[in-house]
Order: C-alpha cells, then sequence, then structure tokens
C-alpha cells in the first residue's frame, strides 16, 4: 500500500526519531563515553560541499559596497521590527556583542568566530532575546553578497559599522570567520537545566567570583555576562563590580578594557523592558512552525519600538544614544541614583532630580522624554574604587577613552580568530597586538636535510625527540586559534615549567636543538618539529617500512616580550591521554579529558585512535611510564598496541590507583599495565572498531601511513601561512 494507505493509529515514521522525543544511546547508557564531540561539523552538515573556500570567496566581496549598503540597513526602519530612533544601531552591535561575548578564554570556545548565534543553545538563551529579529534585518545583505561573505563576519560587521555610523573612529574590522552549520556540542555552557538559574550553581561560593566552576564566564545559565539586576537579581553595584572583573577577565579582559567596553557598550542604543514580560511568546527553538524562526512573539508590541521587552530592563543610558559620545560619563557620574523598578518589575537605577534636556526622548514619539537608566553593571563603575578611578581617566581625556574602547572592541569581535596573518580586507589593521601572540615570520631558505642530519648526531633518543616536537604542538586549539609549534614557546615562560612538558627532559632536548638552529639559520621551532619527524622516520625504519614525514619550514621564533605569559596559562594540558598523563585527579574521566584535547586539536576519532597506538609503541609516555605499551619493540612504529588489546589470550585486572594490568588467561602472569585511556579503546564499541582496523594483519602499512598523516597535521594546526 501507499503512504495514504497507512493502518491508522499507526505513525507513517519511525517515532520519535527525528524530534527530540526519541531515546537516543546516550539516554539508555548515560555514562558511556560520547564521541560525538569528535563528530560534529561533518561534511554531511555543510551544504557548500568540500570544494568550496570561504577565504577565496572573500576575494570576491565589494567590501565598500557591502559596507555603503550596510550603512544605509541601520537606518531603514521595517514595519514589522521597528527601529528605536528610526536607528537599528543599538541592536546591531548587541548582535555583535552578543555573538562575540561567549568567548572565554580557559578553553578558547564560543565568540562571533563561526556564527553560532544561529543555532541552539544561544540562538533562544533569554539574553539574546530578540537578536533573532537583528538577524532577519540583515539577511537581505547576506542575499544579495552570498557566499562572499559568512554570517560570522555579517554579524561582527554589522556592529562595527553601527558604531562608526553613530560617529566612533573604530580600530579596523577583518573578514575570515567561516560558518558552522550545526549547533556546537563541543561548548560546555553549564550543567543547569534551567535557565538563569541562581548563580550559586557554577560557584563554590558565590561571594568570591573566582571560585566560578571553570571553563565558565558568564553568572547564569543564558546570560552573557552578568545579571543586569544585581547578583542573583539582588542589587548591590560592589557585588556586581567583583562578579563583573572576574567574568571579564575569564574572556581575556583586563579592568580598563572592561570599564571601556560597558562605558562604550551602554552610550548607544537601550535596555527593553516597557511591558509585560509574561506575555512575551517561547524562544525560538520552542516556538510555532507558523513564526518562522522567531521567538519572543510580542502581543502587546502594537508596531512600536517604545514597547519592546526583551531584558525587563526599561531605558536608554546616555541623552543623544544613537550618538558615540561622552553622555554615559556626564548622566552616570553628573546626577545621584536611585533603585527602582521597570514596567517590566525589573531593578534598575534612575537619577535623582534630572533636568529635562537631560532625559532621552522616546524610541517612539520624539516628543516625549524618557527617564534614562543604568544597570547594576553601570553603577559598579561609579562605585567600585579600581573602576572608577578608570572612568574618571576617561573622562578627563576623552580621545584616549574613545581610542580604549575601539581597541577593546575591536578585541572583542577578534579575539577568537587567531594571529594577524589571518586577517583579510582592507579595513584589518596593520599593528600587531600583544594578545593576538604575534609570531616573526621565519626562515625557509636553510637546508634541511643538513639539519635533519645534525640532529641525527646529537644522540637524542626518538622518545625525546618525538615527546618535545608533540608537547610543543598539542598546545593548539582549534576553538580560538591559539597555541601550536609556531613561536617555539616551549621554551619561553610559562610553558617551559609546565608539569606536563617534564621540564628536567625538555631542558636537555632544548640544550641539544637550540645549538642546530643558530648554526643552520632554522627558527628554533623548526628545529623542535624536524626533531620528531626524525625521531618518527627512525621509528617507521624500525619497523620495516620507509615513509619520509612531511615538513614546511617557515615557523619563527618568538620572545619573551611578544608573549604574553598570563594569558598562556589557560593553554597548560591537565591531562593528555596521548602521553598517557593526567596531572592529578579530576571529576571527569581521563578519556573524558582526551576527547576534549583531541577536539580542540582539530582530530577525528580515527586520527585519535591513530595518534594513540602510536605514540604507546613509540614509548613516549609522560615520565616513561609503561602503561599501554603492549608491545616488546618499543621504538618502532608497529601496530602492537591494537594487536595486544585485542588480543583475547589476555585478560584485563584493574588493580589499585585506577591502573590495570593485562593478565596471560593461561599463566595469570603480568604481560602489561594500562590506564583507563588506553582500555577504552578496547571497550568503547566505536573505538574498538577502529582499534580492530589496525590490528588487522593487512593494514600495518595503512596505519604508518595514517600516523604520518595525523602527526602531520598536528604539527602543522598553526601553520596559517600555509593555507
Amino acid at each position: 500500500m501507499d503512504g495514504n494507505d497507512a493502518p491508522k493509529g499507526k505513525c507513517p515514521v519511525m517515532h520519535g526519531g527525528i524530534t527530540e522525543t526519541g531515546t537516543s544511546v546516550m539516554d539508555w547508557w548515560p555514562s558511556a563515553l560520547n564521541l560525538d564531540i569528535l563528530h560534529q561539523h561533518d561534511t554531511k552538515t555543510n551544504p557548500m560541499g568540500e570544494g568550496f573556500d570561504y577565504r577565496k570567496e572573500l576575494e570576491k566581496l565589494d567590501v565598500e559596497a557591502l559596507k555603503k549598503d550596510m550603512h544605509a540597513l541601520l537606518t531603514d526602519s521595517q514595519d514589522w521590527w521597528p527601529a528605536d530612533w528610526g536607528h537599528y544601531g543599538g541592536l546591531m552591535i548587541r548582535l555583535a556583542w552578543h555573538s562575540a561575548g561567549s568567548y572565554r578564554l580557559a578553553d578558547g570556545r564560543g565568540g562571533g568566530g563561526c556564527g553560532n548565534i544561529r543555532f541552539a543553545p544561544l540562538n533562544s538563551w533569554p539574553d539574546n532575546g530578540n537578536l533573532d529579529k537583528a538577524r532577519r534585518l540583515l539577511w537581505p545583505l547576506k542575499k544579495k553578497y552570498g557566499n562572499k561573505v559568512s554570517w560570522a563576519d555579517l554579524i561582527l560587521l554589522a556592529g562595527t559599522i553601527a558604531y562608526e555610523n553613530m560617529g566612533l573612529k573604530t580600530f579596523g574590522f577583518s573578514f575570515g570567520r567561516e560558518d558552522i552549520w550545526h549547533p556546537e556540542i563541543d561548548t560546555y555552557w553549564g550543567a543547569e537545566r534551567e535557565w538563569l538559574a541562581p548563580s550559586d550553581n557554577r560557584y563554590d561560593d558565590v561571594a568570591k567570583p573566582d571560585t566560578m566552576e571553570n571553563p565558565l564566564a558568564a553568572v547564569q545559565m543564558g546570560l552573557i555576562y552578568v545579571n543586569p539586576e544585581g547578583v542573583n537579581g539582588q542589587s548591590d553595584p560592589l557585588k556586581t563590580a567583583a562578579q563583573v572583573r572576574e567574568t571579564f577577565a575569564r574572556m581575556a579582559m583586563n579592568d580598563e578594557e572592561t570599564a571601556a567596553l560597558a562605558a562604550g557598550g551602554h552610550t548607544v542604543g537601550k535596555a527593553h523592558g516597557n511591558g509585560d514580560a509574561g506575555a512575551l511568546g517561547a524562544e525560538p527553538e520552542a516556538a510555532e512552525i507558523e513564526n518562522q524562526g522567531f521567538g519572543w512573539i510580542n502581543p502587546n508590541m502594537g508596531g512600536k519600538a517604545a514597547n519592546a521587552v526583551t531584558s525587563g530592563v526599561e531605558g536608554a543610558w546616555t541623552t543623544n544614544p544613537t550618538v558615540f559620545d561622552m553622555g554615559y560619563f556626564e548622566l552616570l557620574f553628573g546626577y545621584e541614583w536611585e533603585l527602582k523598578k521597570s514596567p517590566a518589575g525589573a531593578n534598575q537605577w534612575e537619577p535623582v532630580g534630572i533636568k529635562e534636556e537631560h532625559m532621552p526622548v522616546d524610541a517612539s514619539d520624539p516628543s516625549i522624554r524618557r527617564m534614562p537608566i543604568m544597570t547594576d553593571a553601570d553603577m559598579a563603575m561609579k562605585m567600585d574604587p579600581a573602576y572608577r578611578a578608570i572612568c574618571e581617566k576617561f573622562m578627563a581625556d576623552p580621545d584616549y577613552f574613545k581610542d580604549t574602547f575601539a581597541r577593546a572592541w575591536f578585541k572583542l569581535t577578534h579575539r577568537d580568530m587567531g594571529p594577524r596573518v589571518r586577517y583579510i580586507g582592507p579595513d584589518a589593521p596593520a599593528e600587531d597586538l600583544i594578545w593576538q601572540d604575534p609570531i616573526p615570520v621565519g626562515s625557509t631558505s636553510y637546508d634541511v636535510d643538513a639539519v635533519k642530519a645534525k640532529i641525527a648526531a646529537t644522540g637524542l633518543s626518538a622518545a625525546d625527540m618525538i615527546a618535545t616536537a608533540w608537547d610543543s604542538a598539542r598546545t593548539y586549539r582549534g576553538s580560538d586559534l591559539r597555541g601550536g609549534a609556531n613561536g617555539a614557546r616551549i621554551r619561553l615562560a610559562p610553558q617551559k615549567d609546565w608539569e606536563g612538558n617534564e621540564p628536567a627532559r625538555l631542558a636537555k632536548v632544548l640544550a641539544a636543538l637550540e645549538p642546530i638552529a643558530k648554526e643552520t639559520g632554522a627558527s628554533v621551532a623548526d628545529v623542535i618539529v624536524l626533531a620528531g619527524n626524525v625521531g618518527l622516520e627512525q621509528a617507521i625504519k624500525a619497523a620495516g617500512f620507509s615513509v619520509e614525514v612531511p615538513f614546511a619550514p617557515g615557523r619563527g621564533d618568538a620572545t619573551d616580550e611578544t608573549t604574553d605569559a598570563a594569558s598562556f596559562d589557560v593553554l597548560e594540558p591537565l591531562a593528555d591521554g596521548f602521553r598517557n598523563w593526567v596531572k592529578k585527579d579530576y571529576v571527569v574521566t581521563p578519556e573524558e579529558m582526551l576527547l576534549d584535547r583531541a577536539q580542540l586539536m582539530g582530530l577525528t576519532a580515527p586520527e585519535m585512535t591513530c595518534l594513540i597506538g602510536g605514540m604507546r609503541v613509540l614509548g613516549t609516555n609522560h615520565g616513561g611510564t609503561k602503561h599501554g605499551v603492549f608491545t616488546d619493540r618499543e621504538g618502532a612504529l608497529t601496530t602492537d598496541f591494537f594487536v595486544n588489546l585485542t588480543d583475547m589470550a589476555y585478560k584485563w585486572v584493574p588493580v589499585d590507583g585506577g591502573s590495570y594490568e593485562i593478565r596471560d588467561r593461561k599463566s595469570d602472569a603480568v604481560k602489561w599495565t594500562a590506564s583507563r585511556v588506553d582500555l577504552v579503546f578496547g571497550s568503547n564499541s566505536i573505538l574498538r572498531a577502529y582499534a580492530e582496523i589496525y590490528a588487522q594483519d593487512d593494514n600495518q602499512e595503512k596505519f604508518v601511513k595514517d600516523f604520518v598523516a595525523a602527526w602531520t597535521k598536528v604539527m602543522n594546526a598553526d601553520r596559517f601561512d600555509l593555507a
């Protein structure tokens, strides 16, 4: 029978399989290792196809035409979502800000670098209310310029152009952010199951902001930064100041940048709470299908911008909300303020005895003047001694404030773009900024074979050379394109002293390699990677194969002066499953930490599997431990790890300390020892499937080639000059 003849009462499709009502594998076995973090953004989710190169498409973009259209859009108010004062500047700035503002320094995740605000959960966060309208207002420009500009670039450009349109001389703008096409499941936003749950849930002690759970930065689920009404909705500007300081520090901002962003962000636009927040419809992900992606439908808006409800706070911060001026400081420090309630019932501060001419006009009716407002975070700029001193400095030198804000805005919107070599477009600034982790271009004119010969003559072991190259490269994280082997920062503070880098062994290897760099004109960064390749080629030869490991010269050497050492603390590995090391016991398991590290490095599950098996037999474990070294031919790049892991001649016995013994089933003799990371490649059904591939008798050469490919990917992950 055809589809119309389906029996009544029977679902014609796999019931629950197309919505979240279905039961997934993880629902049945919630403690199973979830490998989805390594499978996200698969090519199957990307509609552009493998041949699409966004950076090539950007070469066709008429930047000036796009900017002209963006300026025009800002004052083209639409009936379906009227602009405040006929100007969308504040809305576009908030869109760009909230897109970029989810970035956090601890793991580099979040931020505006991939257009993730288009997808859940960010598109439906309470703090992102009505930004769905801002994205829809930008659609005509995306439609017109198509593949030549990504959503990620367009969103952040909109905020920058809005500031320019309202009078700010911006620091610059770079294109180059490539869109994703699926929610980022790798980003942990918190354990809460309720929007705006009390912030106590993510602190050991909410009175001590530095006890917030890592890697989080926002104080509550669904917020970008802090609660505008105060800590847990209770007004206390000094307590809010402490949360602001910690939250912005976790976004890589110091006190001066934070104060500049707070002031510059609230110099334009307004907060929206002129109505009944309880009357709003569901957020976009929960809205009815006829709403076509719109959420927070307001039945009481009546076509007037003045009736919008978003945060619940209601009012503008300055007298002239469509002009970038010093009005924020003039009102904040020019008046005393008292705590009031907005029409939506939110806490907000209002001035005492304000002059009528200092009141901003209504967002819809210029004949009416409205009371300006400040949030608890704004009052923190006045009441906190450190923030107040910075604001007083800004007030004494408006040009300094504007320049500081322009630079902070640029940092906010470009922090996760990586080094300046990746910047594209006529407005990309030429200045090197310390937070970009600048690295000079290295030489490519030296004799690579001569360097390899000198390395081989040092007498360094293959394991030491491979481990050092790995430690240098493993800091790379694709989340914000920081770290990696380029720059050789492994020889500088703080990396040279990290426990995971085995400082004594590292010092010995560097003492042998640095003179070679000096003699040959190669960078230390290149020599470190090349030494790893030399050691790997020796191991391949010992396994009976002959494969040359690819090498691309040209890395440069960073210096202490070009290294913001404190900002690199967050890159310190707390565990490295590839070298079978965990700094201490954590709540999460070592295998979960392995997945997190692999995802940050941009590795797939098969690449991770291959690298683990190879690193074990190469003898590169941290401290020389023998866990997982399932071979009698240590130092040769064999498939022995996989062969012996899958061999049923052995049994696996837990012992004290979280390790395991691999015992011969017949004699009960201990053959090897293992960690959880080793055994998960036999216990997890997906990882075991990969391990079995390499355990097959006919895949020894495939393993060597796959290992070399994955190794080269890691070594070159930060070589943006090769793209």
